[in-house]
């Protein structure tokens, strides 16, 4: 799937994932290949991209995730 991060700034991450681990206001949840439609506010904590290339942790203060059709867009600060 399809994983951008994106900060009013710059795109901090985008490429392929095979899962995204994320800190939801409501807890913790992840989204693998596949996973229904989802549009969620994150909370303070670390987001985890499992990439084929190994794992890349975020660190976030808050923001938003959107995900459709294999396609995860984070807006975050």
């Amino acid at each position: 799937m399809n994983v951008e991060i994106i900060s009013p700034d710059s795109i901090v991450f985008s490429g392929e994932a095979t899962l995204v681990s994320l800190p939801g206001t409501k807890g913790a949840f992840e989204i693998l290949q596949n996973h229904a439609a989802i549009i969620s506010t994150l909370s303070k904590g670390t987001i985890k991209v499992q990439t084929p290339e190994g794992d890349k942790f975020f660190e976030v203060s808050g923001g938003m995730v959107e995900c459709n059709k294999n396609k995860v867009n984070i807006l975050t600060d």
